[in-house]
């Protein structure tokens, strides 16, 4: 009977075969047999962004292009989170990792709900072109608000989690597929950026434009990496042999598929002049490395063949990794096996969704400044709230934003916070960027006679964004000066003033309760010389997001705790900077700058005081230096505190950074609590790259600073706690 039931399995089993196992490896041989069925029309017709279906191989038209930098962008309802300059800020590799997740979940449910009902436009698709982990080299750029700030270790923890919570856990298939961009040495200025070559140091590239990419490759297996519009040593980005071929795929061991910026095949004919067709753009950029392209001069590619720039199987071979992108994601073809089928509208901005954007405004406001004034009691008196960015959602926002079902302004925050027995008016009293023209402006008046004046101002995305958004911009987007819109700074000057002016006329009462607290928005560094002098406290709220009004308010009135930590050195005058279109690192960040700094990189108060003591620092044999170092809460209130360890290597200052960040936790401290805190630091984080692009770890001696903030001299001025020690490496 044994026997018999053995064969009849064997019998069934021939007849119905049991579902194999998807592999890498299957799906390999399952895209080449998909392209060799294609015509050289239709594969052409699958290496541009908006690509039509191919009924008879079941394959539905599908676009390559959705952003997602901070929640899903450009496609209707979604949760939205801080941009991405204030996730930076939270210094939270687990907090980004599950906002990547939540950004993945929402777009698979969105994806399903669209190709029920035959969508397949723009931005409805599960190829996103996020993160951007360019390196915020130089604060006047309008899109350095979409980075995770000016450190290539920072963006490359925060942009490695964020890609991981993106493309999901599964051993073959993606949750979604996410890319890294711009590659590279690209960070402004926008208006010279399709014809610009950036012929950067070895070294410069190496120590700062291409580690965070290295990362995303090799740490995060990222599907997708976009080439820039620039030029690198005469290349085009989204064309260079060095760049595509030696570095991304033979260096690094990158699999997936790369793609242009948009319309730059275009640029390289066109804006570069490297050739002067676009059948020899399309050629050059394929053979170099190139998939897909944003845009539509990859039409060419037939002249192109016609013409032997290029043969059939080269573009077979470039055909490959995008295949197995659309494979690996589950829907080249209807596949059963991929195990992020069965999402719901439900998961749409539900309430854990919306609750993480809460957590993560709350993680990446930063106070700069606190003479005592915050937290505010709920009971106070009188409150007024005024501002150009008070009650305006799109302050919220940033760019490539997602659109909400729900954003809470500050001033929606605010009130949802104080008591209801307290007379609070508001009024905008300025407009972001053009002169009030009524000389008699009641706001003035009300915000002298009030105790507290709470004043929401900054830069919006119509002043600060890439080259075609910003519409109050004569830049494209970029700054020229880090001070605010003068309309805003007389605004807050008058206030300034008539307080004084009133305060002095009473005699000074009540001047013990009675304030100024300024809510400085955007996305890049400001001028805060004059804004710190005139105002009690003065607090980074960035681009916050939906939910960026309720965090304000649990932060303003003592519910939460400020923890947010500047990723980008506020420096003191903008005027001092280097030229912004010196792509050279000298006096750039806090790595390189030894002055001109206001606030610095890695700073933020709460309503704790934090010490740090007993650091020790063991380098150990296998190649690994062991911190340790002790952190102490001198408060009666819980406090978050985000230690921070920084290497100066032997040359330090002349062949080496001052300092560069290596190691980051955050932890929590209850009240008069001390926790020690240890750091394990791989070799190759102290290697020093040399004047060929190589890295070495260098013999001597190396200082580790440990603390709340980059080591300087306005460091100590700030009395932001910092500790050192020594070791040799021989």
């Amino acid at each position: 009977m044994k026997k018999f039931l053995s064969l009849l399995a064997v019998s069934l089993t021939a007849v119905m075969p049991i579902a194999a196992q998807t592999t890498i490896q299957g799906l390999e041989k399952q895209a080449v047999e998909i392209i060799s069925k294609m015509t050289l029309e239709e594969k052409i017709s699958q290496m541009m962004n908006t690509t039509p279906g191919i009924e008879r191989l079941g394959i539905e038209p599908y676009d390559y292009w959705n952003e997602g930098l901070h929640g899903v962008g450009r496609n209707g309802r979604a949760t939205v989170f801080p941009e991405p300059i204030g996730l930076g800020a939270t210094f939270d590799t687990e907090l980004i990792n599950q906002i990547g997740d939540v950004i993945s979940t929402e777009s698979r449910a969105k994806y399903i709900v669209a190709r029920k009902n035959k969508n397949y436009a723009r931005y409805t698709g599960l190829t996103f072109w996020s993160p951007n982990i360019n390196i915020f080299r130089d604060p006047r750029w309008g899109r350095g608000m979409e980075t995770y700030g000016e450190d290539p270790f920072l963006t490359g923890s925060l942009g490695t989690a964020f890609v991981k919570g993106m493309q999901g856990n599964d051993p073959v298939y993606l949750k979604v597929a996410a890319c890294g961009k711009h590659f590279a040495v690209h960070s402004g200025p926008e208006s010279t950026r399709h014809s610009a070559n950036i012929d950067p140091s070895k070294r410069d590239l190496w120590e700062t434009y291409l580690p965070a990419f290295r990362m995303l490759v090799q740490d995060a297996n990222v599907e997708i990496i976009m080439g820039a519009y620039n030029r690198v040593y005469g290349e085009s980005c989204s064309g260079s042999k060095y760049l595509l071929t030696d570095v991304l795929r033979n260096q690094w061991g990158f699999k997936g598929h790369i793609v242009s910026d948009c319309d730059a095949v275009d640029d390289i004919y066109k804006g570069h002049g490297i050739v002067k067709t676009a059948a020899e753009a399309s050629a050059l950029a394929i053979k170099n490395g190139l998939n897909i392209e944003c845009g539509h001069s990859l039409f060419a590619l037939k002249e192109a063949v016609e013409k032997n720039l290029i043969t059939e199987a080269e573009l077979d071979k470039a055909l490959i990794p995008l295949m197995m992108t659309r494979l690996k994601l589950g829907i080249l073809q209807k596949d059963d096996n991929c195990p992020y089928n069965n999402y719901s509208e439900s998961d749409i901005c539900s309430p854990k969704h919306t609750a993480l954007s809460k957590k993560a405004a709350l993680e990446s406001m930063v106070l700069l400044k606190n003479n005592g004034v915050l937290p505010l009691k709920k009971d106070i008196h009188t409150l007024f709230v005024t501002g150009a960015g008070a009650a305006d959602a799109f302050w919220l926002m940033g760019n490539y934003f997602g659109i909400s079902d729900r954003y809470c302004t500050y001033l929606q925050g605010i009130i949802s916070k104080v008591s209801s027995g307290t007379a609070v008016n508001y009024r905008p009293g300025v407009l972001e960027n053009t002169p009030t023209k009524n000389e008699l402006n009641y706001a003035v008046g009300e915000a002298a006679r009030t105790q507290y004046t709470i004043i929401v101002m900054g830069n919006n995305g119509n002043l600060e964004g890439e080259e075609g958004e910003s519409i109050d911009s004569d830049t494209k987007g970029d700054r020229t000066s880090l001070a605010l819109p003068k309309s805003q700074m007389d605004y807050l000057r008058e206030i300034y003033q008539r307080k004084q002016a009133f305060a002095k006329m009473r005699g000074g009462a009540n001047n013990s309760e009675s304030g100024i607290i300024v809510v400085l928005t955007g996305g890049s560094p400001i001028d805060v010389r004059e804004i710190s002098e005139m105002a009690d406290a003065v607090i980074m709220a960035w681009y916050s997001g939906q939910e960026g009004g309720y965090a304000l308010g649990d932060l303003i009135f003592g519910d939460a705790n400020f923890s947010g930590r500047l990723p980008i050195t506020f420096p003191a005058d903008g005027a001092k900077l280097p030229d912004f279109e010196d792509y050279s690192m000298k006096n750039r960040t806090y790595k390189y700058m030894s002055d001109n700094i206001f606030y610095p990189f890695g700073y933020g108060l709460s309503y704790g005081k934090i010490s740090y003591s007993s650091p020790s620092v063991v380098w150990n044999k296998n190649q690994t230096a062991t911190v340790t170092v002790s952190v102490t809460n001198n408060s009666a209130i819980k406090t978050t505190e985000t230690v921070q360890v920084y290497v100066s290597a032997p040359g330090a200052g002349k062949d080496a950074p001052l300092q560069q960040l290596v190691a980051f936790k955050r932890v929590e401290l209850n009240a008069n609590a001390t926790a020690e805190v240890s750091f394990t630091i791989d070799a190759a984080q102290l290697k020093t790259v040399e004047a060929d692009g190589s890295s070495k770890l260098r013999k001597g001696v190396y200082k580790f600073a440990i603390g709340g903030a980059a080591p300087s001299n306005r460091t100590k001025e700030l009395g932001v706690s910092v500790v050192e020690k020594e070791v040799t490496i021989k």
